[in-house]
């Protein structure tokens, strides 16, 4: 099996996504950290701290930047981090002057925010698109009748809409998981102070905030991984919810109830009549995977001291699938929703 979903021939189709694994790309992480370089040059020199003249050479020449990608890896292998090695290509094709009062993490760090951010903001359209399809349903199939269930025993008769209300709720609550997660630059140098910087630090660490498009805490994070567990639970919020709205789906669709039709269902390699609810099965799998993987990232808050290799480098390995997985699960509810038919019995 492939180390992650997204780089499995057979897993990703199901259980992947596309549009957000490119944000985790070895590409796509690099290209963040050029952006935090940048943007970090242009805002040293309107504070005094590096020339105007050697800003715009690292403006100009990153552009021209070409990253020899096994060297990275090998210091990746020696040093725990790809920075290092990154810095001294960077040196020496871009300027000596690149990279000024930060150390390896405040890159490491704002570029997953950079791309954590753009990944939530398609999480966040896609939740919103699902809960207008689900307003659709309402309105087509809202009075239709269902038997509740309680322990997946026959209890009263209700409405369709009174089930869809329990899955717009799950999705409403993810929505606001989403937006309270917060999205700040790393900027803290060697050990958090910025030291050198004196009493322009907040001035210039605000400057480069905004010039990335991401928030400024006052205090640097480098081992206070609040920001890291958030997005994790909202992850997994994510696809809990959407976890419910599956495992129901494939309950309504068994033979014995069928309370629900749609069309797109899988099929079997030997008995030709079945219809098989593999998306909403693959709902109810990246539900339970996340719920999983977000006891890892709380591990993150177990920073010691003032940075952490062992919980960094898990954060790592786990929140960019838990994002994926999320992806997954949206673009699959979107997908399961245009292809239902019908549901509940006509009163």
């Amino acid at each position: 099996m492939s180390f992650t979903l997204q780089q499995n021939q057979f897993l990703s189709p199901l259980l992947g996504d596309e549009e957000i694994a490119a944000l985790f790309s070895v590409e796509a992480d690099l290209a963040a950290m050029l952006s935090f370089e940048v943007a970090l040059a242009t805002a040293q020199a309107k504070e005094g701290f590096i020339s105007g003249e050697a800003a715009q050479t690292i403006e100009k020449n990153i552009g021209h930047f070409k990253p020899n990608y096994e060297k990275l890896g090998l210091g990746m292998a020696r040093d725990g981090i790809s920075v290092p090695a990154l810095v001294t290509q960077l040196k020496e094709q871009v300027s000596p002057n690149i990279h000024f009062g930060a150390t390896s993490q405040d890159a490491i760090d704002t570029s997953f925010m950079l791309r954590g951010k753009a990944a939530f903001l398609i999480l966040l359209s896609r939740l919103e698109n699902i809960l207008e399809h689900l307003d659709k349903l309402d309105a087509s199939f809202g009075t239709n009748k269902l038997m509740a269930r309680t322990r997946m025993q026959a209890a009263l008769q209700f409405t369709v809409a009174d089930r869809i209300s329990t899955w717009s709720t799950g999705i409403g609550e993810s929505i606001a998981a989403l937006k309270s997660c917060r999205f700040p630059v790393q900027f803290g140098g060697p050990i958090g102070l910025l030291s050198e910087f004196g009493d322009r630090a907040y001035a210039l660490k605000a400057d480069l905030a905004e010039r990335l498009g991401l928030e400024v805490q006052e205090q640097n994070w480098h081992a206070s991984r609040g920001n890291i567990v958030a997005m994790a639970n909202a992850c997994s919020h994510i696809t809990g919810a959407l976890g419910k709205f599956g495992i129901d789906f494939c309950l309504m669709a068994q033979d014995d109830f069928s309370e629900l039709k749609y069309t797109g269902s899988g099929t079997s390699s030997v008995m030709k009549h079945k219809q098989n609810p593999i998306q909403a099965e693959a709902l109810v799998t990246l539900a339970r995977f996340n719920a999983t993987l977000v006891s890892g990232v709380h591990q993150s808050l177990v920073h010691e001291q003032e940075r952490s290799g062992a919980a960094w480098t898990l954060e790592w390995m786990l929140l960019p699938q838990m994002i994926v997985a999320a992806g997954a699960s949206t673009r699959i509810a979107i997908q399961l929703l245009n292809d239902t038919t019908a549901i509940g019995l006509e009163p």
